[in-house]
């Protein structure tokens, strides 16, 4: 079975997604606490690093031979919610992950960020960075994946960046959408806005007929959870939902207006299976959401790396 080792893993959105596409993790590093509480919980065996990850990158050769290095490196740098500072926010991690990437020297990489990294502001550091992985003998792509091209319920963009050894680079291909578009807000969320009797089940699946939108996780600076800006709480608002807050629980029997969402219900939402729980109170836990990664969307891409990376064992094997 091939390997990993994940940077950044957060709440474990690419490392499940990782996991079904076949990489067995070889450590998972992750500095918040409530995060390493939740891959725990979810995943005994997996070795956790509770770690800033410019610390760990100090013995990052110790996992020479892994075959790949993923991460989700924190997207405040090139948000365009931020400042959009890019190298100059003390929060960019990708000169340590290409420091910890040339002392391992996987066989490929795998990162996810926000779409502003493909931004006109960003084109010279991106070409930087390509510059700096061709040297570690690696040729780099990067695509914008909309999350519900992949059956996630919600409108997603991500940027995903890959790089794999220049001998096999020309073996990966990005992997395409499904033919099918993803459910509605309301055929995802019918059995769980009803699991208490709600009267009003069936007329709100009707009403909430679209996918969601951008589900935020939000700063810790800021106070509890919330489904987002202004703009985003309209777009709740549109499909039935109030996005003011999170509930502790579905609605009752004879609940009159708009129902609120558990974090359940938006780590449904996010493509996580409903046996993956998240350790924490609610803010906590819904961050830990609303910052991952989606792992349909991580499988997909990890399972066309995958098979570049067994191809090659193959031609090895038979050799």
């Amino acid at each position: 079975m091939l390997n990993s080792l994940e940077m950044c893993a957060g709440a474990g959105g690419q490392a499940l997604g990782l996991e079904q596409a076949g990489f067995e993790h070889q450590g998972l590093v992750e500095i918040d606490p409530d995060c390493c509480k939740t891959l725990r919980a979810n995943r005994p065996a997996w070795s956790v690093f509770e770690e800033d990850l410019r610390l760990f990158k100090e013995r990052a050769a110790d996992f020479r031979g892994v075959d790949l290095v993923a991460g989700g490196l924190p997207c405040p740098p090139f948000s365009v919610a931020g400042k959009q500072l890019g190298p100059r926010d003390e929060r960019n991690l990708f000169p340590d992950a290409l420091d910890i990437i040339d002392a391992i020297r996987p066989r490929a990489v795998m990162i996810e960020n926000v779409r502003g990294f493909l931004s006109a502001v960003f084109q010279d550091y991106r070409e930087g960075l390509k510059k700096q992985l061709k040297a570690l003998g690696y040729t780099t792509d990067w695509r914008l994946l909309n999350a519900s091209d992949f059956g996630v319920p919600q409108l997603r963009p991500r940027v995903i960046i890959v790089a794999i050894k220049s001998d096999q680079a020309d073996l990966f291909d990005w992997p395409e959408p499904d033919t099918h578009n993803p459910l509605s807000v309301g055929e995802v969320l019918h059995d769980l806005m009803a699991e208490k009797g709600w009267r009003g089940a069936s007329a709100w699946k009707l009403r909430a007929d679209e996918i969601a939108p951008t589900l935020v996780g939000g700063s810790k600076k800021h106070g509890g959870p919330d489904l987002g800006p202004t703009r985003a709480k309209q777009a709740w608002a549109s499909l039935g939902v109030n996005g003011l807050s999170l509930g502790d629980s579905a609605p009752e029997r004879d609940f009159v207006g708009m129902p609120r969402l558990t974090v359940p219900m938006v780590a449904r939402l996010q493509g996580f299976p409903d046996e993956w729980k998240f350790v924490g109170r609610k803010t906590a836990a819904y961050r830990q959401v609303g910052n991952a990664f989606p792992p349909p969307v991580a499988r997909a891409v990890a399972q066309r790396v995958n098979d570049v990376l067994s191809a090659r064992r193959i031609n090895r094997a038979r050799a």
